[in-house]
């Protein structure tokens, strides 16, 4: 069941849902918009192939910082952060998804990774594109998505206590935690 505003306002302020800074002004008929934080990171551009499961491979190209104001060019990859913590019940999940507005303008605020699991806590990280022609200004502080809360049945192993959650607690832009898999190889 996908939780109505009404429901999410009743979630949040019980507890049952955490969500800070939350402004009840952000509660939609059937999500909660979430702002951009001021954390990004951008890889600079190379030949070189990114080793998913090689950490100094994934780290390598990458520079993260902090800004109020920041442009994503036309083609560009950027990561970011939600300015809003939350923490999931074992029994409620959610998904990411952009708000029509910036992607009438070009943004993409997630490529396929805008599943949060039931248990989850931390900032969420964005991996934002640009499909536009021409740059973007986004600030600190905008609205930059939407959250989608599902009630579900309760998880037997909620998000926060797996002993592989490689982006529980996680805080700014998060690369990928890939290598920590355990590498699975074929026979040829």
């Amino acid at each position: 069941m996908i939780l109505v505003d009404w429901q999410i306002e009743e979630a949040i302020s019980s507890g049952r849902i955490r969500v800070e800074p939350f402004d009840e002004v952000n509660v939609q008929p059937n999500s909660l918009d979430v702002h951009l934080s001021n954390s990004f990171g951008v890889y600079k551009k190379s030949v070189e192939p990114i080793k998913p499961y090689d950490e100094e491979s994934v780290l390598k190209d990458l520079k993260t910082f902090e800004q109020d104001q920041v442009w994503v060019m036309p083609g560009q990859f950027m990561l970011a952060e939600t300015k809003e913590y939350i923490e999931l019940p074992d029994n409620v999940c959610c998904t990411i998804e952009g708000k029509s507005s910036l992607a009438r303008l070009g943004l993409a605020i997630h490529q396929t990774g805008g599943w949060v699991d039931a248990g989850f806590c931390g900032t969420l990280t964005l991996e934002m594109t640009n499909v536009m022609c021409k740059p973007i200004e986004l600030y600190a502080g905008m609205p930059i998505a939407q959250l989608v809360f599902f009630e579900v049945e309760y998880a037997k192993v909620p998000y926060r206590v797996k002993p592989n959650a490689k982006y529980n607690g996680q805080k700014g832009a998060q690369p990928s935690r890939f290598y920590r898999n355990e590498r699975v190889t074929r026979d040829v």
